[in-house]
């Protein structure tokens, strides 16, 4: 049982740490059976497997970033679970569905969603906390 805001921290590091390397290695599958190994070679398939992973680059840091000073302010545990839920299911969601299509999916919608709110839950929480006297 996570007992510590930093353990709560860390759980969500690690699964959103594992999401990016499944995706980066999913990339280089996709090299290995294109022989591309730079750029996108024109490849469809690359390129839905490299904004799967660039897209998760682009969005997990500053999440987890916000997460580390949440713990450190210890912010409620159900507050850090919701925003580190909504961070790994909302990456999980968005790279199932642009790594199926390049068009509007549920995952890529549901998943945009998710990490978008769990950046402006963290957010406010953080802008309350720095403000409260």
């Amino acid at each position: 049982m996570l007992t510590t805001h930093m353990q709560v921290f860390a759980l969500y590091g690690a699964l959103n740490g594992l999401i990016i390397l499944i995706l980066a290695l999913l990339v280089v599958r996709v090299r290995m059976r294109t022989k591309v190994m730079i750029g996108d070679g024109g490849n469809p398939g690359l390129v839905l497997a490299q904004r799967a992973h660039g897209n998760a680059v682009e969005n997990v840091p500053l999440i987890l970033v916000l997460l580390l000073a949440m713990a450190g302010l210890k912010t409620s545990m159900l507050t850090l679970h919701l925003v580190g839920g909504f961070l790994t299911f909302g990456r999980i969601l968005h790279a199932i569905g642009l790594s199926r299509s390049a068009g509007t999916s549920a995952g890529r919608f549901l998943g945009t969603l998710l990490t978008w709110m769990a950046l402006l839950i963290a957010v406010a929480v953080l802008f309350f906390t720095a403000f409260r006297a």
